[in-house]
């Protein structure tokens, strides 16, 4: 039985695809982005020593969202992954898409992160 191909599967092979490619260091951290229907969450990692650095969602009680899953809401967690990364010396990262579209909630994430200080 062959089974079609779903919308997760293809990005997941992206996602496989670029991390060939990208790789976060202790002084340049990963920024990885995992986006779902209802929520959005980001985390700085460093791959040699395979620990997370900071982390940051839409689930966050810091956070005081009315919706988690809109651009808003993705705004306001770059903003808080940047805040972040900078309390722990974080000033320059490789932003990973995970094999998202860079546009929308990923955008509103990367354009808010930058805002606010993290540069990549």
């Amino acid at each position: 039985m062959i089974t079609k191909p779903t919308r997760n599967s293809g990005r997941k092979k992206r996602h496989k695809r670029i991390r060939n490619h990208i790789t976060g260091t202790q002084e340049r951290p990963r920024l990885n982005v995992y986006r779902s229907n209802k929520y959005i969450y980001a985390q700085l990692i460093d791959d040699v020593s395979g620990t997370t650095l900071a982390s940051a969602s839409s689930l966050d009680k810091d956070l005081k969202l009315e919706s988690s899953g809109n651009i808003e809401a993705a705004q306001q967690v770059g903003e808080l992954i940047a805040k972040r990364g900078q309390e722990k010396g974080i000033k320059s990262v490789v932003f990973d898409r995970s094999g998202y579209l860079f546009h929308g909630r990923i955008k509103a994430l990367a354009d808010s992160a930058r805002e606010a200080g993290l540069e990549f």
